[in-house]
């Protein structure tokens, strides 16, 4: 029984070759997109009024990269706590644990949260209401910055 509950491990390997497909698929997506963004560009030229319609596009890149960037750490993080924890890895990417994964994926979602209400002020047209998704947004970030701090004044320990 110990030794099939301890090969029951490698059944992680399904949602981490899942989603690192998915985050290869994403950034070869964000790769065509930032080719057809840029070929647009300087296709049509970038006027004062197409400069605002650029930079939004810009950014949307922005955040179609750090998601598939999510992505990609979930896959490596959960490889590395399920599979192989000896891999070589920046050490910004090395994860020990479930708590380790966790910070690593707030601090990018506080990051995207970001980039994502600021397509939202560059594409701002006057008209719509911006206080209240900025303060959801705001309200958030500031759950998870909290949360992270409480985690950082935690002792490590093998969770």
């Amino acid at each position: 029984m110990r030794r099939f509950l301890a090969a029951t491990r490698y059944i992680a390997l399904v949602p981490v070759i899942c989603i690192f497909f998915s985050a290869t698929a994403l950034m070869i997506y964000g790769a065509a997109e930032t080719v057809q963004v840029i070929a647009y560009a300087f296709a049509n030229g970038v006027s004062a009024k197409g400069a605002k319609g650029f930079l939004l596009s810009a950014i949307e890149l922005v955040d179609l990269f750090l998601l598939a960037t999510v992505l990609y750490v979930i896959a490596v993080g959960l490889y590395e706590l399920f599979v192989d924890d000896s891999i070589p890895l920046p050490s910004w990417l090395v994860i020990h644990n479930l708590d380790d994964l966790k910070e690593k994926l707030i601090g990018v979602v506080i990051v995207v949260l970001g980039v994502l209400f600021l397509g939202h002020v560059i594409s701002w047209d006057g008209q719509r209401d911006l206080l209240n998704p900025g303060a959801a947004v705001a309200t958030v970030i500031a759950a998870l910055a909290y949360f992270l701090s409480l985690k950082k004044k935690e002792p490590k320990g093998d969770a």
